[in-house]
């Protein structure tokens, strides 16, 4: 996400170190500050959206219970009424609704773990704000003084550009591994989609089962 990379861009920053390389010490600090204010800004309102959202995946996923419930009811009643094909067929609606539950629970527990990740971000940056405005006038006097101490800082940061470029280039190996591998999980596809078939298909057969036996019914 280039709005989290750009918030811990902010959050790692060395204002001393960005002071040194300043033609304009105040003019720098002043525009740090601002970006941090905005991207504090963006960091709150997707944290808003990501709840607003986390919010309507929970009421579906209630909606597609009660839809699961009542589809599992229309089988029990067309068993009452001696009518298996058509209790195979609510059954069939509600298997679906119940393999839709899970990934339901799946986006939930994803988008949870990004909220709080956002939340989170929010928290430092937050932190890291209030620090740059309490430091901020400070710092350009403390500047003039140290140039001369913060030249190895420099050498360290520049250290740790190479290894951010090493990073990145490992990452992008690492993709294509992942697109090959991806590739040949395509393959199984088809025989995926078989099998799920025929584990759907024994999933029904037992829950139907399990509605007669129940009720006394003999298959």
């Amino acid at each position: 996400m280039a709005l989290m990379d750009r918030v811990a861009t902010l959050v790692r920053a060395n204002l001393n170190d960005l002071l040194d390389k300043a033609e304009n010490p105040e003019k720098m600090l002043k525009q740090v500050i601002l970006d941090m204010e905005n991207q504090f800004m963006q960091v709150k309102t997707q944290v808003a959206v990501g709840l607003a959202d986390l919010h309507l995946l929970e009421r579906k996923t209630s909606e597609n219970s009660a839809k699961r419930d009542e589809w599992m009811r229309k089988a029990e009643l067309a068993v009452d009424k001696k009518d298996d094909e058509l209790a195979r067929a609510a059954l069939e609606r509600a298997v679906s609704f119940h393999l839709l539950a899970e990934n339901y629970d799946q986006q939930i527990a994803h988008h949870h773990t990004q909220v709080e990740s956002l939340k989170s971000a929010l928290k430092r940056l937050d932190l890291k704000l209030s620090e740059a405005r309490a430091k901020a006038d400070l710092l350009i006097v403390q500047h003039r003084r140290s140039r001369a101490s913060n030249r190895a800082a420099d050498v360290q940061h520049a250290a740790r550009g190479e290894s951010g470029t090493f990073e990145r280039m490992r990452s992008k190996v690492a993709r294509q591994e992942d697109l090959g591998q991806a590739k040949g999980e395509l393959l199984g596809d088809d025989i995926d989609q078989r099998l799920q078939a025929l584990e759907r298909e024994q999933k029904i057969n037992a829950l139907l089962g399990e509605i007669k036996a129940r009720k006394g019914l003999t298959a």
